[in-house]
């Protein structure tokens, strides 16, 4: 009995990062479909990034002032304001972008473009000269062809609807929706690619940051406040109308909370610790299940109506993921 339960034991701990992972998915599938909710209720993306900003930083600050009181760097002029750019890139720009984009497609369409980050910091990173390509390198091959395919299922599903996946019973979850404005696809869709470049541009320079700021927790908090603050003045140069920025006890405050402190919190911590164990490579193996797990929530339970364009599209993206990853993994092996 005691070697089955050292053997169970084992097991778990063998497979925990994997199990963390997925939950880490399923919680931002649920972000995104909260988010939705929220923004159909009434309330205006520009007001609810600041707000989750805030939170989640808050949220992180005893955490980040506690545990890293003894390794954070002195925080310089210049750190300042490299700090400052990176919350420009990784929290106000990028998540104002994405979460405007949910107001003109779905959740689906949005996951499924989102899953084209890692091809799009490859080709900035090429650009930059920060990733070098040996076409006669099979790895390099394998990184080429996944971001070719990975952009080819983006302009699939951008450019071809086909026909509708009808739903084989009403939704569990009924959320309104104003289908004039989940119309507007290609409008979504340059939403969601500028979000992922700015996301790109702020992995590759937080790459950078961090070797000069190695504190995670104390820049991510850092980043939230800051970023948060930036969102704050952009809406209210976007949005004249003050009572925008009041919030009920209703979905929109749950929306903030959730995404605030679970999402852009406590996920974080997790993929962290996930990172620092398995490797960066790892953590991204496991992205397109944000992707599988919106599609059935979005077809089984909200009753989204699925495209047979996206279905194809969301193939060949996840294909070209795994491919890249597959590429970048080997290159790190061989170092």
């Amino acid at each position: 009995m005691e070697g089955k339960r050292c053997g169970v034991g084992g097991l778990c701990r063998k497979f925990k990062a994997h199990f963390l992972m997925i939950l880490v998915q399923l919680g931002y599938s649920i972000v995104t479909f909260i988010t939705e909710a929220s923004f159909e209720h009434g309330l205006n993306p520009y007001v609810y990034v600041t707000y989750r900003s805030i939170v989640a930083g808050l949220a992180l600050l005893p955490f980040a002032f506690f545990l890293e009181r003894k390794t954070r760097p002195k925080l310089t002029l210049a750190l300042f304001f490299e700090i400052f750019v990176l919350s420009l890139l990784g929290v106000s720009s990028s998540a104002n972008l994405y979460f405007a984009s949910l107001k003109y497609t779905n959740p689906t369409f949005v996951t499924i473009l989102y899953n084209t980050l890692a091809s799009i910091t490859f080709i900035i990173a090429v650009i930059l000269r920060v990733e070098v390509i040996n076409l006669r390198n099979p790895r390099s091959i394998a990184k080429v062809l996944g971001t070719v395919v990975s952009l080819g299922g983006v302009m699939i599903v951008t450019l071809y609807r086909g026909p509708i996946i009808r739903n084989i019973w009403p939704p569990l979850i009924h959320i309104h929706k104003n289908n004039n404005i989940h119309e507007e696809w290609f409008k979504g869709s340059l939403l969601v690619i500028a979000s992922c470049v700015a996301l790109a541009l702020w992995y590759i320079m937080q790459a950078c940051s961090l070797k000069r700021y190695p504190a995670q927790l104390s820049l991510t908090t850092w980043m939230c406040l800051i970023g948060g603050a930036q969102s704050a003045v952009f809406t209210v140069l976007m949005e004249h109308n003050k009572s925008a920025w009041t919030v009920g006890f209703n979905i929109d405050l749950w929306a903030i909370l959730y995404s605030g402190v679970v999402s852009t919190g406590l996920l974080t911590f997790v993929q962290l610790w996930c990172t620092e164990e398995k490797g960066p490579v790892f953590v991204t193996m496991f992205s397109p299940l944000l992707t599988v797990f919106v599609v059935l929530l979005s077809y089984f339970v909200v009753g989204d109506q699925l495209y047979l364009g996206c279905i194809v599209g969301a193939i060949l993206v996840v294909i070209g993921l795994y491919s890249l990853s597959w590429g970048k993994e080997e290159e790190q092996d061989a170092w």
